[in-house]
């Protein structure tokens, strides 16, 4: 009866399962504001705000990674407790029929009082009676232990079954709270940053975009200062132009985080469907991008590379060459091209090494 229950209850999940894979809402307890400067201390400047507003997106970035990952598992581990719910029906049916046959084998015995059918033949005097009823007795034998073995192998399999459903269960509502978590902090770290940026006045948020581009140009000047484009001369394989002609086609569409398209991207969003229309599926996030890809050395870049950005691999761009990427940089901004060089290079991939 426990394994009966264990097996129903590990159905059941599958049954609940279109609640549960639905997007969760997660609310952001309001972002604390900014502390207020005394009477007598200095205003910051333009440049410290651009600093302040700048983290804060990249530690949503990191949290929106967070959020990719925990969904991307949650996605499989759904997809597996319903083949393992699958398999327990199947195991269920396939006991049913196994302890049908033995039934039928038992209730043979009981109208032959005892006693197999081939058993009664070498009970007879006749030669070739005997060594029949000898042959059919072995068969019976043969039968019953088959039909036995199977039926226990079929009862532990529906026992590693019903465990591993229970196993994926725990593992599927973990997930969902790291995407809880993760989603608090990304509407947190956003909503600071709008409201840094919502304090200013016209003139200075305009400023503020200036100040932005600038530090991006400084980037990008100083790496290719440091000659790291003259020996990137390489040209894209075939699936690497299908994936960058499908990320430039996107160029102009918004960021949105935890968005992989059509209407809108975060950035390994757009690096992963790229490459999935070029018919090479990769990881979803930039950490495991990183993490699972072939690592290759910059001056052997390519069109269709990704460059992974920041210490902790929290975005990355797709290599389009002449030392630029396409990505989405960040809520607020579309899809755009830019140096390459213009953030702090952690490394490069290649997906179709």
């Amino acid at each position: 009866m426990n394994r009966r229950h264990c097996a129903a209850a590990a159905i059941t999940l599958v049954c609940t399962l279109t609640v549960l894979t639905a997007p969760t809402q997660a609310f952001a307890a309001p972002a604390p504001p900014p502390p207020t400067a005394s009477p007598g201390a200095p205003k910051k400047s333009l440049e410290e705000v651009r600093k302040e507003i700048d983290a804060l997106y990249l530690k949503a970035g990191t949290a929106t990674d967070a959020y990719n990952l925990a969904e991307e598992q949650a996605k499989k581990q759904s997809g597996e407790i319903v083949e393992l719910a699958k398999a327990i029906v199947e195991g269920q049916a396939k006991i049913a029929d196994l302890k049908s046959k033995a039934g039928a084998q038992a209730r043979e015995q009981y109208r032959t009082g005892g006693l197999p059918p081939g058993a009664q033949l070498m009970l007879s005097n006749d030669p070739q009676m005997f060594m029949d009823g000898m042959n059919r007795v072995w068969q019976g034998q043969q039968a019953a232990k088959g039909v036995l073995g199977e039926l226990t192998r079929t009862q532990a399999d529906l026992e590693m079954y019903t465990k591993d459903a229970s196993t994926n269960w725990k593992k599927l509502e973990a997930n969902r709270i790291k995407q809880a978590k993760a989603k608090k902090q990304i509407n947190a770290q956003i909503a600071a940053a709008k409201k840094l940026e919502s304090q200013l006045e016209k003139e200075e948020r305009a400023r503020l975009l200036e100040l932005e581009r600038e530090a991006e140009y400084q980037a990008q000047t100083a790496w290719l200062g440091s000659g790291a484009l003259k020996e990137i001369n390489r040209e894209a394989s075939e699936r690497g132009k299908k994936a960058v002609a499908f990320a430039t086609s996107q160029i102009g569409k918004p960021y949105v985080w935890g968005a992989e398209g059509p209407g809108s991207y975060d950035c390994s969003g757009l690096t992963s469907q790229a490459w999935a229309a070029a018919g090479r599926p990769i990881p979803r996030t930039s950490q495991e991008q990183w993490r699972r890809l072939p690592h290759i050395a910059i001056k052997d870049m390519r069109p269709g590379d990704l460059i992974i950005y920041h210490g902790d691999a929290s975005h990355v761009g797709m290599y389009i060459g002449d030392g630029a990427i396409v990505h989405a940089p960040r809520p607020g901004r579309n899809v755009t091209l830019a140096g390459a060089g213009s953030m702090e290079i952690l490394g490069v991939v290649r997906p179709d090494k």
